[in-house]
């Protein structure tokens, strides 16, 4: 059964933040060399693909997300040939290569817009979405950058303004011109001539704007102190219906070669959402699923939202799922930690794609950074509420050592105070670590086609805290009950005198069989069972 699926269906993503992974020659950020070194690490861990954030060309104004060479590698991440020498580890391994590709922007340093910005007659003029201002002065519309302020940057020299979605060293290409995709698809072609397994391809519902440049409305939900990005209905800058057909072109570029994954970014709800797999599923592949990451964290809320999200999948949909990445409070700073393990067997039993962030496994919570030692842009552009993505970033804290394992020099950002107890060596030591119960969960998830390609379906636990279902494949059933809150429960599912076989447990001490009608939990205690085939058939179940 299991070989009718691609791996990106089967497999698990881990997603690396280059910069704080494992730096190879103590300048304090992680390289490509870095990676390479620990890939046996990922191999032990049971993932099955490992997802680069940027290493290209960059100012790095935004830390790689403001690509100044599509087709090369930042000498601060290493060189081209380290990085085809990682890729070949990674596929001597069994591990797939994803790389991310940024095409909304630029850098203002990249070539294109230089040459853009020269003059209002430039050949390249028109691969960027250059405005005169409004009648009267000023911005040509209201739109908002995400970094804080306006979307729009004045240029003197030419007398116009230019958009840029974040950064102002980061202006949007204009994607309706063919020479821009003509350009991008070949930087595409460059790494997967080279043998890269696929992209995720960053904020895709950004790529177009509305042609007639008119005013986002008010969000009537906003309000002081929140995201002042969020105080408009992004509803002309981002998500327009025709930017399908460009994802669609995409798309096609990718599947002239074998077995390759496009992944989306893309913050939309049901069925926007949706609207990303394409009519005919020839957009992505995996649009991102960040509910999980967004939504407050309790039994009947997620149950609510993974039921409605399986029930909008078009036909031949394929689900994913993440509970952190590199933008993104991380899980057990949302959860506590104990919620984590509940978070690990739900994102890990799910049925669809899990992506996990490195460090996840740890454990690994936000780290305070003290002002003076502030990176991150947006933090920097609206400070003071809480946006900075500097505390989710920091160094990967592999052992007890001055530099957590991760450098030999001054780390760029702060270790975690606590990162000489809780980092992989302690952690591979203590059979108790959540390190090891991610791996087994891995390990099993590995085994069990009902957990990679099964069937799920909810199950009414008889209590608002507990979450249950069941995933089933080739004659095998298994049972996942998570206490998402941190008291005991009782839950009592619909099978009177049915038992089951408990396979794991999140508090790792838990073994032989469980009756299914009165089933206890302790707090913030997740099981995985399995059951005869014939026990909760019933529909209201």
């Amino acid at each position: 059964m299991a070989d009718t699926y691609h791996w990106w269906q089967q497999g698990v993503v881990y997603q690396v933040y280059p910069r704080s992974f494992q730096d190879s020659n103590g300048d304090g950020i992680g390289d490509l060399p870095g990676i390479t070194a620990r890939l046996d690490y990922l191999v032990g861990l049971g993932v099955d693909a490992v997802w680069i954030s940027p290493f290209y060309p960059s100012p790095m104004a935004d830390f790689g997300y403001d690509i100044s060479d599509y087709c090369d590698v930042d000498p601060m991440f290493g060189t081209l040939a380290d990085f085809d020498a990682l890729l070949d580890a990674a596929h001597l391994r069994g591990l797939r290569v994803i790389l991310d590709f940024v095409p909304d922007h630029t850098s203002d340093q990249h070539p294109w817009f230089l040459e853009s910005r020269a003059s209002r007659d430039n050949p390249k003029r028109d691969w960027y979405l250059w405005r005169d201002p409004a009648p009267g002065g000023g911005v040509p519309n209201n739109w908002i950058s995400n970094f804080g302020g306006p979307a729009w940057e004045w240029d003197a020299a030419t007398g116009q303004y230019y958009l840029h979605s974040f950064a102002r060293e980061q202006p949007d290409l204009n994607w309706r011109h063919p020479a821009v995709q003509d350009a991008m698809f070949g930087a595409m072609r460059f790494w997967l001539d080279r043998g890269v397994d696929g992209f995720r391809i960053d904020v895709i519902h950004g790529i177009l704007k509305d042609a007639q440049w008119r005013d986002n409305p008010p969000n009537p939900d906003w309000r002081p102190g929140m995201d002042p990005y969020q105080a408009q209905q992004q509803i002309y800058s981002r998500n327009r219906p025709e930017s399908h057909a460009i994802i669609a072109q995409m798309r096609a570029v990718i599947d002239r070669y074998p077995d390759r994954v496009m992944i989306g970014e893309v913050y939309a709800p049901n069925p926007e959402l949706m609207r990303y797999y394409g009519e005919e599923l020839e957009e992505a592949h995996l649009p991102f699923n960040f509910q999980l990451i967004r939504m407050p964290w309790g039994g009947r809320l997620v149950r609510e939202a993974v039921d409605a999200y399986e029930a909008a999948l078009p036909p031949g949909g394929w689900p994913n799922w993440v509970l952190g990445n590199h933008d993104r409070p991380r899980l057990a700073t949302r959860v506590g930690r104990a919620q984590a393990r509940v978070g690990a067997l739900l994102l890990l039993t799910l049925r669809g794609t899990p992506t996990w962030y490195y460090g996840d496994e740890l454990g690994m919570e936000n780290v305070a950074i003290p002002p003076d030692l502030v990176q991150d842009p947006w933090e920097k552009g609206v400070p003071g509420i809480g946006l900075g993505r500097d505390p989710v970033r920091t160094p990967m804290q592999w052992d007890a050592g001055p530099g957590a394992g991760f450098t030999t020099g001054t780390p760029w950002l702060p270790l975690a105070p606590d990162y000489q107890t809780h980092n992989v060596a302690v952690a591979d030591a203590d059979p108790a670590s959540m390190l090891r119960f991610v791996r087994a969960v891995l390990a099993l998830r590995r085994a069990q086609p009902a957990l990679t390609v099964g069937s799920y379906r909810s199950l009414d636990a008889g209590n608002a805290h507990v979450f249950a279902y069941l995933r089933e494949a080739a004659g095998t059933r298994l049972l996942v009950v998570l206490n998402l809150s941190d008291d005991a429960q009782l839950c009592a599912l619909p099978d009177p005198g049915g038992t089951a076989t408990i396979l794991l447990s999140t508090h790792g001490d838990r073994a032989g069989t469980a009756a299914l009608s009165a089933l206890t939990l302790r707090p913030a205690e997740g099981l995985l069972l399995q059951c005869d085939a014939t026990l909760l058939t019933r529909p209201e179940c």
